[in-house]
């Protein structure tokens, strides 16, 4: 459509679908289940679209098979229980699941898969009470030798969790290029490889819950800075270890929590010297990067 000089959006794409994919494909009217899919799929791909042509972002990818699966269901405008150890799916009944889930009901359920387990995500109403702050404000400072020091004089290390892991992950990298293609050794490497990167972004993601958890919980200001993490991942002796780090990860977690904790969060200019600036007489002097120690020559 693109091709031709057409702008599709969701309306026009679904509209193709319906008039001639979805004749040459029967076995997409066996179910209705996969009638519920495609809807979020076309929301999905239309929002795509409008933000390449508004310049926000690149053509829509290819969503290949294998890669990221995961697709959105509803149950055609009613809800859908969920509670205990089990969500009743639609077309497919109850299923079961590893952990407890409240006791409620939803709009829709997002399933994906990661290595050879499948997750269920979804969304319900709860009521957030703001919890009692030890302190008023608090400055973060996010670094790699040091994954956020707080101006209160709490440091929290950085784990490096990438960094420790490689050594696994390049030996199980080794061994499924060393497999046939198509045969089922090559795909057992390939779940044992998968594992272990979903075990590396666990544990990363446990680091920064705590992190951002504490900060929430018990402060009633928040200032954290705006980082260039773009820019800062072109230097390519230092992209593995910051993007180790998940500063983007940390930013988004601190914004939801700040609603669900009671506390706001402020961002700092990134071009504002707060490293060169002295906090007691507002003195601006140079820090290089060999000095890693701030001595005001004002006082």
């Amino acid at each position: 459509m693109y091709n031709d000089g057409l702008k599709p959006d969701k309306y026009l794409l679904k509209k193709f679908f319906n008039n001639h994919v979805k004749p040459e494909l029967g076995w997409i009217k066996e179910k209705g289940i996969c009638q519920k899919i495609t809807q979020y799929v076309f929301d999905n791909l239309g929002n795509a679209f409008k933000r390449f042509f508004a310049g926000l972002g690149d053509y829509p990818n290819f969503k290949k098979k294998g890669k990221n699966d995961s697709f959105t269901i509803d149950n055609g405008g009613k809800p859908i229980p969920v509670g205990g150890k089990s969500v009743k799916l639609p077309t497919i009944g109850w299923v079961k699941t590893y952990e407890g889930l409240p006791h409620t009901t939803c709009k829709s359920i997002t399933i994906s898969r990661t290595a050879d387990s499948w997750f269920i995500a979804f969304s319900y109403e709860q009521d957030c009470q703001p919890t009692n702050k030890a302190h008023d404000a608090v400055g973060v400072d996010l670094g790699v030798k040091q994954l956020s020091t707080l101006s209160t004089g709490v440091v929290f290390p950085n784990p490096k969790n990438y960094r420790q892991n490689l050594a696994k992950l390049k030996r199980l990298s080794r061994t499924l290029c060393r497999k046939i293609k198509g045969s089922k050794n090559r795909y057992k490497a390939k779940i044992k490889l998968a594992r272990h990167h979903a075990k590396v972004a666990n544990l990363r993601k446990d680091t920064l819950h705590k992190i951002t958890t504490y900060l929430c919980k018990n402060h009633a200001k928040v200032v954290i800075e705006d980082l260039n993490v773009a820019g800062m991942m072109q230097n390519h002796k230092l992209a593995g270890a910051i993007a180790d780090c998940g500063f983007h990860e940390f930013k988004r977690q601190l914004e939801y929590k700040s609603n669900k904790f009671g506390c706001q969060i402020f961002i700092a200019d990134r071009w504002y010297p707060s490293s060169k600036t002295c906090q007691k007489g507002g003195n601006v002097q140079d820090m290089p990067l060999r000095e890693r120690t701030y001595n005001c020559k004002g006082i």
